[in-house]
């Protein structure tokens, strides 16, 4: 036997492949697949939708602006901390009951947009979609205090690699496979003023995911040190977000640290913002689109999330946001070239495959950035919620003007501006790296606190 094949290193695959058969770490991957699948329905799919009903660029990119739920809930994240939902939580327990409440709004609300027109109403459309956010952002929230409570030490790391690859699965259920939906819809002779309709019904089914699995799920136990339930409502609220948002800004370089949160991801967003429409806009269909996200996409994606948590593992925090950051950057070149070619469907492939895997491996070192940021328990949610708003400011507030610089510049120039927008947060990630600030986190990391 070589010592590859010792009893010791079998056991410990065999200990690291069945952390993921564990009820609570099935149960967060359920619940990340929850958390992924609102995101396109308020993004990229609607905004194929309003391309299909002949809504302008700028429009369209403007329409950007509904995800700021996603840059605003660190504002509200203090009242899922220290609130219960009534009859929810008092049946439930007070994470469970916030997740059913959550997603039950979320399913009217995906509800109420499916039966909207944008090429007719703009503004219902937009109502639609804000509180789509608004309610998925509430999701995440009380998911993330979920999963941290929930997980022992040892099962995190496997948590949060299942969590981002169920996540990229439900983006795609909402994204791929509601555009399959709709062209085979249209194909099989379903109205075209229709199709949408059905494929957003179909996304608001796919929300029984969660609820089911917040209904099986095990409320997990406080934090020792909560703020006490005894106190008013409005005083727990108030401790909480002081607390919570004090311990934070009175660290060393705080500023400069949610600056780089808001910065990192900011070129794979200002990109990402316009690509569908781009792929739609060159001359690719629905269906060829659909096809390749959902097949080679999914698995390039599953594959750069695993690699994300390899480098993540082998490598210094530093150096790992290094390479995520670099590979999520320059990947915005494949579809400047494909800009160039045209409707070329290997050209696609290769641009989507690139897309997908620097970005996975790009949102697993971020995450487990942010996670190691949190490092007080009682403060965790109302933390990660106000790193992960403003991780989304790029998403939402910076790149809603891409479309105005898409038809200022053409295609190929828009994706090599969204490359030379991730030199700020390389210059950021150079200064903090240079002023101990990763060091830190990982003693920190090291010595389990």
């Amino acid at each position: 036997m070589t010592p590859l094949e010792s009893p010791a290193t079998k056991a410990s695959w065999s200990d690291a492949l069945a952390v993921y058969l564990k009820p609570r770490v099935l149960i967060v991957i359920l619940l990340g697949f929850s958390s992924g699948l609102p995101l396109a329905l308020s993004g990229a799919t609607l905004a194929i939708w309003m391309t299909e009903s002949g809504v302008n660029l700028r429009t369209i990119g403007l329409y950007a602006l509904v995800g700021l739920p996603y840059t605003l809930k660190f504002l509200w994240a203090p009242l899922v901390d220290a609130l219960d939902v009534p009859i929810l939580s008092r049946a439930l327990g007070r994470r469970r009951g916030w997740l059913v409440f959550s997603q039950l709004l979320l399913t009217l609300a995906i509800l109420f947009l499916a039966l909207q027109d944008p090429s007719v109403s703009l503004w219902p459309v937009a109502f639609g979609a804000l509180m789509i956010a608004a309610t998925s952002a509430t999701q995440d929230i009380v998911i993330d205090a979920f999963r941290v409570e929930s997980l022992d030490t040892s099962e995190q790391a496997a948590g949060m690699a299942g969590y981002v690859a169920a996540y990229r699965i439900g983006m795609l259920a909402s994204g791929a496979g509601v555009l399959a939906l709709t062209y085979w819809l249209a194909e099989i002779g379903v109205a075209r003023n229709t199709v949408w309709m059905w494929g957003y019904f179909a996304a608001a089914a796919l929300m029984v995911v969660g609820i089911v699995a917040s209904l099986m799920a095990t409320e997990p136990a406080a934090p020792p040190d909560v703020v006490d339930r005894k106190r008013d409502p409005i005083s727990r609220v108030a401790i909480t977000a002081f607390g919570a948002f004090r311990e934070f800004l009175t660290r060393p370089e705080a500023i400069a640290i949610l600056l780089f949160v808001v910065l990192f991801k900011f070129c794979d967003a200002f990109a990402g913002v316009l690509t569908a429409p781009f792929i739609i806009d060159i001359g690719f269909d629905k269906a060829t689109y659909a096809t390749i996200v959902k097949g080679v996409g999914l698995a390039a994606a599953l594959a750069g999330g695993f690699a994300g948590g390899l480098v993540a593992r082998a490598l210094p925090l530093s150096t790992s946001l290094w390479v995520g950051g670099i590979l999520q950057a320059f990947s915005n070149l494949a579809f400047a070239w494909l800009a160039l070619i045209g409707p070329h469907v290997p050209a696609l492939t290769i641009a989507v495959i690139l897309e997908n895997f620097t970005g996975a491996i790009g949102t697993v070192i971020f995450v487990a950035y942010l996670s190691a940021l949190c490092g007080v328990r009682a403060h965790t949610a109302t933390q990660f919620a106000l790193l992960t708003a403003l991780a989304a400011v790029g998403r939402t507030t910076l790149s809603s003007g891409g479309g105005f610089v898409a038809e200022s510049t053409g295609w190929f120039w828009f994706f090599v501006i969204s490359v030379l927008l991730s030199i700020p947060s390389f210059v950021l990630l150079l200064w903090l790296q240079m002023r101990g600030h990763f060091r830190a986190l990982d003693k920190r990391d090291e010595s389990g606190s």
